[in-house]
């Protein structure tokens, strides 16, 4: 055999074997949470037990995780830049599928007894979202089925939606309604679902 024809059937053997399960690739059709739970059955496990230990309904937890970094588990914000191009670093420390920052990813670790918890793993980032939009609904008083205003906390936080930051940010509320409105979709969807 020729190099190059073997380079290329290692190459498409090599391609062939990394579907599905890539941090960094999405499930396809995002405007259908069956799709997703067909594609994904790893992460509606996750979601299904985040809402029993927490109370969190899977279909907010999806709308929130679609928002956050559309079900990709290494997201993270984009780069700055001085002078147009030159990077300066990431807009946040927003890192994986719940885009949790730094020192509230730490927080929940420390508070949970989950020092080794990940960011970029499914089950920890649900169950991160569950105890974040528990702690809203303490301190905020915010209904656990509400997309809208869990996510103005979730993106304000809790101090930031006390004060109502979120009142002088017209493409934030936006969003949240956005995210409201995808939240009842993924909700009638799934209870369509097959399985």
């Amino acid at each position: 055999m020729s190099r190059i024809f073997r380079a290329l059937v290692i190459s498409a053997l090599v391609a062939s074997c990394g579907g599905g399960g890539n941090k960094s690739s999405a499930p396809r059709n995002l405007d259908n949470a069956c799709s997703i739970a067909q594609q994904r059955p790893k992460y509606m496990k996750a979601f299904r037990k985040t809402e029993q230990k927490w109370g969190v309904p899977v279909h907010v937890q999806m709308a929130a995780m679609y928002q956050e970094s559309k079900f990709k588990g290494d997201a993270r914000t984009p780069l700055k830049y001085t002078l147009g191009v030159i990077p300066m670093g990431r807009q946040s420390s927003a890192y994986g599928y719940a885009q949790a920052l730094d020192a509230t990813w730490k927080e929940y670790q420390v508070d949970q007894g989950r020092r080794s918890a990940k960011r970029d793993r499914i089950a920890d980032a649900s169950d991160f979202m569950g105890w974040y939009m528990n702690r809203s609904k303490q301190r905020n008083g915010i209904s656990l089925n509400d997309a809208r205003n869990q996510y103005l906390a979730y993106h304000e936080g809790h101090t930031g939606y006390k004060r109502g930051s979120f009142y002088g940010k017209s493409w934030l509320m936006r969003i949240a309604g956005q995210i409201d409105e995808r939240s009842y979709k993924y909700r009638n969807q799934l209870q369509g679902c097959r399985g």
